[in-house]
């Protein structure tokens, strides 16, 4: 499915993509960890959720990345 938000923010889905692989979670655990289930996770990368930045928080935290790492 087409992203509706800006290039910039397919940018910051595929920074996060990139992070949770690298971490070697799964999208059922991070939606585990964030209290969601995993089609959102699913939606969330594929660019069809805006991500607000108390979620980009809880992502990097669960990342171990700065919140600044996906918005550069």
């Amino acid at each position: 499915m087409k992203s509706i938000y800006s290039k910039t923010h397919q940018k910051t889905v595929q920074k996060l993509i990139k992070a949770r692989e690298e971490a070697g979670l799964t999208q059922a655990e991070v939606a585990s960890q964030i209290g969601k289930t995993q089609p959102y996770v699913s939606q969330l990368e594929s660019g069809q959720i805006k991500i607000d930045i108390v979620l980009l928080q809880k992502l990097a935290k669960i990342y171990k990345k700065s919140v600044t790492h996906f918005l550069d």
